[in-house]
C-alpha cells in the first residue's frame, strides 16, 4: 500500500497526478487513474472523519447507467450493489401527481434501454465511504485530509502546490476537483461564466407509506421543477425548488410545518409521508469555467461546470470527466506522450468542453420554461412533451441521453 500519514509526505516528494479535492470526483479520478499505472496524491481540506460519517443525512445522487458501469469498472460496485435502488420508470408531470389539471407528459421505461435499469439512486452514506475505503487499498495513491492548498506554481518540469502547514507536494499534472469555487482554477487564472436563477433547492428525504416500485418522478412547477427519486424502502429523494425568498422561510419552519408545506406540492399518491434524515438547502446557479485546462492543469466536476439539479446530470456530468480524463491519460502513457503535454490536456478539454456547455443550456433552458404557469407556454410545453411521448425512436434517444449512453463514451463508461 501506498497510503502513508500526512507527517510522511515531504518536500519534493512527486506524483503523476496531484488532486485537490477529496471528494467524489476527485477520489474517483484517482482510482481511475491508477489502473493505468499513475500515482496520484488527493489532497482533501476535510478532515476524514467528516467524511467517513456512516449517518443518514438525506443526501443521494442519481447515478446513470454509464456512472454505474464506470464504478463497475473501478471494482466499487459490488460494495454498493446492496445499497443502490434501480430507476425502472422516470416520469414527467406538468403539474402535481393525482392534481385533476395534471398532464403526464413524458414516461421513460427501462424496457426500451435493452441494457438494465436507466440508473440507480445511491445515498452519499455509502458511496463516498466505499470510495474512501478504496483509496486506502490501493496502490500508488496517498490520500491527505485536512490539507489546504494555499498556492501552486507551474513550471516546465512539473507543478508544486503549498499546503497552510507549509509543505509541499510536487507532481506532473494539477487537477482540481474542488468544486463551484475552485482555488485550483481561481490561482490559475481561469475566469467563470454565469448567473444566479433566484431559486433555492430544499433537499431532504422522506419516508412514505406506499412502494415507489423504482419510479422517479420530475414534477414541474410554477415556482421550480420537484423531483421525487425513490431510494430503497419506502423512502425518496426530494429536490425541491423554490425562489430564494421562499426557500428560506420554508426552510426555517420546524419539520411538520416544513411537511405541511410539501405535502401539497408532492400530493397523496405515496401515502403519508414523513422526514427521514437532514434538510437541506443550496442556492440554485450555472457555473461553467471559460477554460478546462491550463498549463498542467485540468479541471474536472463542479470545478469545471455546475449545472441547475433539473435533470440529476450534475455528479454524472462529473464522473464522465473523469472517466474522459483518465482515459486520455491512459491512452497517452499507452503511447509513450507525456501526459501533461498541452496537444495531451487539449483532447480532453475538446471531448468535455462542448457537451457541458450544451447540458449547461439545456438544463438553463428547462427551467426557464417549466418554472412558470403562463398557460401559453404550458401549452406549448404539454404539446411537445406529448408529440415526445408519442415518438419511440425519439424516446428512445432520450432514455439512451438520460442513461449516460449516448455519444463517444470513454473506456470505463462502455461496460
Amino acid at each position: 500500500m501506498d497510503n502513508p500519514g500526512p507527517d510522511t509526505i515531504v518536500r519534493g516528494m512527486t506524483h503523476d497526478l496531484i488532486i485537490v479535492g477529496g471528494g467524489l470526483n476527485g477520489a474517483a479520478l484517482a482510482l481511475a487513474a491508477a489502473r493505468s499505472g499513475l500515482t496520484a496524491c488527493v489532497l482533501d481540506a476535510l478532515p476524514r472523519a467528516a467524511r467517513m460519517s456512516g449517518d443518514f443525512d438525506g443526501r443521494s445522487y442519481a447515478l446513470a447507467q454509464a456512472s454505474q458501469r464506470m464504478l463497475a469498472g473501478l471494482g466499487l460496485w459490488d460494495a454498493l450493489a446492496e445499497h443502490a435502488q434501480p430507476m425502472n420508470e422516470i416520469k414527467v408531470t406538468d403539474g402535481r401527481v393525482g392534481a385533476a389539471e395534471v398532464f403526464l407528459g413524458l414516461h421513460f421505461q427501462s424496457a426500451e434501454l435493452e441494457s438494465g435499469p436507466m440508473g440507480y439512486m445511491v445515498e452519499d452514506r455509502h458511496l463516498r465511504p466505499t470510495l474512501l475505503r478504496a483509496l486506502d487499498d490501493t496502490d500508488g495513491i496517498t490520500l491527505r485530509d485536512g490539507a489546504r492548498v494555499t498556492a501552486q506554481a507551474v513550471e516546465a518540469t512539473g507543478v508544486t502546490v503549498t499546503l497552510e502547514d507549509g509543505t509541499t507536494v510536487s507532481g506532473r499534472v494539477l487537477v482540481g476537483a474542488d468544486g463551484r469555487q475552485s482555488g485550483t482554477a481561481t490561482r490559475a487564472g481561469i475566469r467563470r461564466t454565469g448567473w444566479r436563477y433566484g431559486q433555492t433547492a430544499l433537499v431532504c428525504a422522506i419516508a412514505h407509506e406506499r412502494p415507489h416500485h423504482g419510479v422517479a418522478h420530475q414534477l414541474f412547477l410554477p415556482p421550480g421543477p420537484l423531483a421525487i427519486l425513490p431510494l430503497t424502502g419506502n423512502r425518496s429523494s426530494i429536490v425541491w425548488s423554490e425562489s430564494t425568498e421562499a426557500a428560506a422561510e420554508i426552510q426555517a419552519l420546524p419539520d411538520e410545518a416544513y411537511l405541511e408545506v410539501l405535502r401539497p406540492r408532492f400530493g397523496d399518491f405515496l401515502g403519508e409521508i414523513s422526514l427521514a434524515g437532514t434538510r437541506y438547502a443550496y442556492p440554485l446557479g450555472m457555473t461553467l469555467a471559460n477554460a478546462f485546462t491550463a498549463p498542467r492543469l485540468a479541471l474536472v466536476g463542479d470545478a469545471a461546470h455546475g449545472v441547475h439539479p433539473i435533470a440529476g446530470q450534475g455528479l454524472n456530468a462529473g464522473l464522465r470527466d473523469v472517466a474522459a480524463l483518465a482515459h486520455v491519460l491512459d491512452h497517452a502513457t499507452r503511447r509513450g506522450e507525456d501526459i501533461a503535454a498541452p496537444q495531451v490536456l487539449d483532447r480532453y478539454q475538446s471531448w468535455r468542453r462542448f457537451d457541458t456547455a450544451t447540458l449547461a443550456a439545456s438544463t438553463d433552458l428547462f427551467n426557464r420554461l417549466f418554472s412558470t404557469d403562463n398557460p401559453l407556454l404550458r401549452a406549448g410545453r404539454d404539446l411537445g412533451m406529448a408529440l415526445v411521448n408519442a415518438a419511440p425512436g425519439l424516446r428512445r434517444g432520450i432514455i439512451r441521453e438520460a442513461a449516460g449512453l449516448s455519444g463517444d463514451l470513454p473506456d470505463l463508461m462502455r461496460g
